[in-house]
């Protein structure tokens, strides 16, 4: 069994640490690394890993969208989760997204071994952590907090203006970015809080004090 693996996370810090954890492993090998998510898109026709370790939270495409857009071309890759998220919101749209696997960063070396080969085999993994919280949801009918999902600087700005009612260019003329990228954070906002359309985003968003 030989594992093609791709890993894409902002932090090059990470990415070594990784590396440098499945070294030992002769049978999984790391065909390709990405600290962004349009590199990866860029290369996953040639680099064509079995498994992606994916980061949620990208630079420049939310790792919700990326997952999504990785399973919608890219079929037979295995994606999973390596993140800080502990959310359930985040858990449970990744698997909705086509991720096989979630597994926190703080994961030792067995763990994420294991996960790699058993997504590999077509099986499900998820952290014992994420399991256990998962259960607890179900059998409480407690959620996780949703008042602590992060939001980064630029994505509480956009938020801020899409609540005084400023349209995609506006936003964008106002922030000097461009009008795609605008469309891009709006896009995770609306996966982040759970949301369908620009009402629900800021009703929420004052639900939660995210807006003044």
């Amino acid at each position: 069994m030989k594992i093609k693996l791709a890993i894409t996370d902002d932090h090059p810090l990470v990415i070594n640490g990784l590396k440098a954890m499945l070294a030992p492993y002769p049978h999984i090998d790391i065909v390709y690394d990405s600290l962004a998510a349009t590199s990866l898109m860029e290369a996953l026709p040639l680099a064509q890993p079995d498994v992606l370790l994916l980061d949620i939270q990208m630079p420049d495409i939310d790792g919700l969208e990326l997952c999504r857009q990785v399973r919608k071309n890219h079929p037979d890759i295995k994606i999973i989760a390596l993140t800080n998220f502990m959310e359930s919101h985040y858990i449970k749209q990744m698997l909705r997204n086509g991720a096989s696997g979630y597994l926190l960063k703080n994961t030792d070396q067995d763990t994420l071994v294991a996960a790699i080969e058993q997504v590999y085999q077509g099986e499900q993994f998820l952290d014992a952590n994420i399991k256990q919280q998962l259960l607890h949801e179900m059998l409480t009918g407690q959620k996780s907090s949703g008042y602590d999902i992060p939001l980064t600087r630029r994505e509480k700005e956009i938020l801020q203006l899409i609540a005084e009612e400023l349209s995609n260019q506006q936003i964008a003329d106002k922030l000097f970015i461009s009008l795609r990228t605008v469309e891009t954070h709006r896009l995770n906002l609306t996966q982040k809080l759970a949301v369908k359309n620009t009402a629900g985003l800021v009703k929420e968003a004052m639900r939660r004090g995210l807006v003044d």
